[in-house]
């Protein structure tokens, strides 16, 4: 997948189009993403063993194709490229502005 950890993205599609968020986890498998913030869900639950009761909020994950990756340089949403350094290393690009995209995986 082109979107990785920590990337901040755009949500273009949905209930919450044109927010912004981090991606705390990418699911490639399923071809989803969960973002920070976005796509938030309540969900009662009952008393069991070791799980917390009451109303909890979570995020539900989003289809990897209704968000873009905000390029860090021009702060705009953009398709991600992928380009050779000299040193013959994959890079990920902005396609708006030729710039490198970070790898923030932590």
């Amino acid at each position: 997948m082109k979107i990785i950890r920590n990337d901040t993205v755009e949500v273009i599609a949905g209930k919450d189009k044109g927010k912004r968020g981090a991606v705390r986890q990418v699911l490639p498998k399923d071809g989803r993403v969960v973002v920070e913030g976005i796509n938030v869900y309540k969900r009662h639950m009952k008393r069991g063993r070791a799980r917390q009761t009451g109303i909890i909020e979570f995020e539900a994950p989003l289809q990897a194709s209704n968000v873009m990756v905000v390029c860090p340089s021009c702060d705009q949403p953009t398709r991600v490229g992928y380009e050779m350094t000299e040193d013959d290393k994959k890079v990920r690009v902005c396609r708006k502005c030729d710039a490198e995209l970070p790898r923030n995986v932590n």
